[in-house]
Formats: C-alpha cells, structure tokens, sequence
C-alpha cells in the first residue's frame, strides 16, 4: 500500500477481502486492523492502518476511518457506510472485494491489450530507424564508388534520415512529450478521459470499451443489490463508477424512466442499457426476486465476451503490424539491392 494516493484496485480489493474475513469471525473493525497491522511488512500499509486505527479507537465508525485516511475511493467510503448503518458490513466488505478484483483484472486486460502492440509498433520504427540512417548511408558509398547513384526512392529515403540525425535533439523532444501524455493518459482521470473518447471512434475498439461499460455496469448493480439497496440507488451509485459517456447517458435514462413510474425491468428496457435477451432475464429475474443474482451472470457473460473482443483484436493486430514490418524493410532493401544486383551483373 501507499501513502497519500489512492490505493489501487488490488490493494483495495485485498483490504476487502481480508476485513471481511474478520468481521465474518465476529470481529470489530477496530480488533481486525489491529490484526492486520500485525501481518503487514510495508511502511506506507503500516502507516494507513495505523491512521485507521487511531480514528476507529476514538469511537469513530469505519467509514469515517476511510474517509480520513483520503486514500480510499467515495465509493468504498459509502458502500461501507451503508454497510454499517444496515448490519451488514461484513458482506458490503467481501462484495467490494469481489468488485475490485474484478475491476484489477479488467485494467490488466486493457493494458496487456494495448501493450503489445505498442511494444511491436516502437519495435518496427527503431528497425525503420536504423536502416535509414545506419545502413542506406553504407549503400550510398557503395554506389559512388561504383560510379551511380541509388534510385529516387532510396535517395529520399535516406535525406530523411540524415535530417533525423541533424535534428536527433529535436527527435529526443517529442520523445519525451510522448512520455509525458503517455504519463497524463494513465494518472490524470481528464488526459485518459480525452484519449479514451478519441481511440473509441475506431469501431473495433469503441465497442469493446462499451462491453466493458457494460460489465463494470453489471458488477456495480451486483455490489449495490447485493448490499441490500433499492434498484434506484443502486444505478444512482453505479453510474459513478462507469467511465463510459454513452453508457453514463443511458443509465441516466433509466434512473429519470423510474422517477417517472417505470419498473426497474421496463427502465432497462426503455433505456436500452442491456440487449433484448438479458433485458428479458432481468425481467424473469425482477418477479422472482433474484436480480442480484441475474446480473452476476450478465456481467460474466460480459467479461467472456470483452475477453473474446481483446484477444480477437490481439490476433489481427499482430500479423497486420509484421506484414506492414516485413513491407516496408522489403521495400527499403529492394530499393538499393536491385539496382545494386543490375550494376553487378552489368560488370560481369
């Protein structure tokens, strides 16, 4: 854990699940983090829990302890105060941890999606690079002293590298600016928001972002029901932890269709927040009282499916990108063995 940033997913969903361990064996919230306290070897967990235990021993509840302690999300910080003020903390704190697991897992998805191509993309400009610049130069001297010169092609190709080797300086600078937005884009929530909604207009990929949407949705509404809320308070809530503007919309609509007198069932319906098939279950699911239930099959349908979406996205990303590799290199060879090879054949 550490201090005076938010905790992330893992480390809130493995203070969850350990609190809840406890609080199911009949211990108060002050006893379990003395306990854990006790098992703990990092210096910044050590000094949470210590904050934590210095509120909780003044009498104050634990979500007033979390709120303090500014490392916990509002989220976390209701769902527990609502925990309390119902009796049932010990299962709010084992469904928050079941919910930031899952939500640990969706993020590694996303970034293991992502980075591969990254990594095969930098991997093919530096290939690029160095043919240009290292290797064309080589073939140039070769040609003068056979008494030619490389093609148009080549020439240009390599004016374009010998300018990148004059202005390297100017290279280093928007290197280093692509960092710095790479930095933004993963710790500023408005940087990740703004890059988010400009990738998302690739098709493929904004409606893979949807499904996702549509799983933290799902979740959210299995923590919240689960908990023991009304199914209006339940979206009021979830739509705080959904990051996706068409989805935000669409559970806005469903919240003002159940101000306005519909059903839970119809309000999804209305609002087109699932399909027909689990907009139906939900209805099944809304009479016989087990909507808590339907929903954790509809967000592990939807995790299955943005699995299927990643890893089918994965598979054509990665021969596209080797045979626009293989393409270019072949083209930048070509470009100075074929002549070469004429030249050769010429003085034989």
């Amino acid at each position: 854990m550490r201090t005076h940033t938010k905790l992330t997913d893992y480390e809130i969903s493995v203070f969850c699940r350990q609190m809840a361990i406890l609080l199911k064996a009949g211990i108060g919230p002050a006893e379990s983090v003395n306990i854990l306290l006790q098992d703990i070897s990092s210096s910044s967990g050590k000094s949470i829990l210590n904050a934590l235990r210095q509120v909780l021993s003044s009498g104050e509840q634990l979500h007033v302890a979390l709120k303090i302690s500014d490392v916990f999300p509002d989220y976390v910080v209701n769902m527990v105060e609502i925990g309390e003020e119902s009796g049932n903390l010990d299962v709010v704190m084992d469904s928050l941890g079941a919910y930031y697991e899952r939500e640990d897992s969706i993020k590694e998805s996303i970034k293991s999606a992502v980075s591969y191509p990254m990594i095969m993309i930098i991997m093919m400009i530096i290939v690029i690079l160095v043919l240009i610049i290292k290797v064309l130069p080589i073939f140039s001297q070769v040609f003068s002293q056979l008494g030619t010169s490389m093609s148009s092609f080549s020439q240009s190709l390599m004016t374009f590298g010998t300018n990148l080797s004059r202005y390297s300086g100017a290279l280093v600078a928007v290197l280093a600016i692509i960092i710095i937005l790479t930095f933004l884009v993963n710790y500023n929530a408005k940087a990740k928001a703004v890059f988010v909604s400009i990738i998302c207009k690739i098709p493929s990929i904004g409606k893979m972002y949807e499904t996702i949407a549509a799983e933290r949705f799902a979740n959210a509404m299995v923590l919240t029901l689960s908990s023991g809320m009304d199914t209006f308070e339940s979206l009021r809530l979830a739509n705080n932890l959904v990051e996706n503007e068409k989805m935000n919309k669409k559970i806005d609509e469903c919240i003002d269709g159940i101000a306005n007198g519909m059903s839970f069932p119809e309000a999804i319906k209305s609002s087109m927040l699932f399909n027909q098939f689990y907009s139906k279950m939900i209805e099944v699911a809304f009479s016989t009282g087990s909507i808590d239930i339907v929903m954790k099959q509809i967000a592990e349908r939807y995790r299955l499916e943005t699995t299927r979406r990643m890893s089918n996205l994965i598979s054509v990303l990665e021969p596209t990108l080797v045979i626009i590799l293989s393409v270019i290199v072949g083209m930048i060879l070509l470009s100075v063995i074929l002549p070469l090879m004429g030249i050769m054949s010429n003085i034989g």
